[in-house]
């Protein structure tokens, strides 16, 4: 019994840092918080009002520079609506490819 315990707390404790990631709402910080918050903790999740359907809720992982992003992934400019700017320039991570435009159309 005890082992079961012990690796049910181990499974428990390895699924721990996925929730670490901090969520945001970008509607109530200016962009300057919310670049700071995004450089303080390197990746964050923030939500948004969508602009063509206000009731629905958008969100994306921000991350400070490429380093936060997995291997095969690089950070790009994005925007990010912010209470003071409606366009507030953050960074996404986005895949990386060494596949020409015309091998991803025919690649399955």
């Amino acid at each position: 019994m005890k082992n079961i315990v012990l690796l049910g707390l181990l499974i428990a404790s390895t699924a721990t840092p996925a929730l670490a990631i901090s969520r945001y709402n970008s509607m109530s910080m200016t962009c300057a918080e919310a670049k700071a918050v995004i450089n303080r903790e390197r990746a964050v999740i923030m939500r948004y009002p969508a602009k063509r359907t206000p009731n629905m809720t958008l969100y994306d992982r921000y991350v400070a520079d490429s380093n936060a992003c997995d291997n095969g992934y690089y950070a790009e400019q994005d925007y990010l609506p912010t209470k003071d700017r409606a366009s507030c320039p953050v960074y996404i991570c986005r895949p990386t490819t060494d596949l020409d435009d015309d091998e991803l159309i025919f690649r399955r």
